[in-house]
């Protein structure tokens, strides 16, 4: 299946989406900052990242930015995860490079259907 990068600070969170993944065959790489993830994304070029926004340092808005713009990321697709729900939160997600936005907690068809969408049978 896919080799996917979660980029979440909540030890919590991570866990929960990395065995939710996992339990479908896709293999997981995590990063618990923004700067990490941005650096294991262009070592690792996994084939689709999950984004939260609220990270220590560099945001995850910020770090889609940079992977979205990056010539070696930019073809990796990003979902953002994120705990803001807002509309404009999710059209400032997309303008800066994501492909989806997903609001926590997802629900796990939901997410497993937009991956999917995203890289297919990866």
């Amino acid at each position: 299946m896919a080799r996917i990068l979660i980029i979440e600070d909540s030890p919590t969170d991570a866990h929960v989406m990395s065995r939710l993944l996992e339990r479908h065959g896709h293999q997981v790489l995590h990063a618990d900052s923004a700067e990490s993830g941005v650096d294991l994304a262009r070592d690792a070029l996994p084939d689709l990242v999950l984004m939260d926004v609220i990270l220590p340092g560099m945001n995850g808005f910020q770090a889609t930015r940079l992977l979205s713009r990056d010539p070696k990321t930019q073809h990796i697709p990003i979902i953002i995860v994120s705990t803001k729900g807002m509309e404009t939160d999710r059209v400032w997600g997309m303008r800066q490079g994501a492909k989806d936005y997903v609001v926590k907690p997802p629900v796990e068809s939901d997410l497993l259907a937009r991956i999917h969408t995203l890289i297919g049978g990866a």
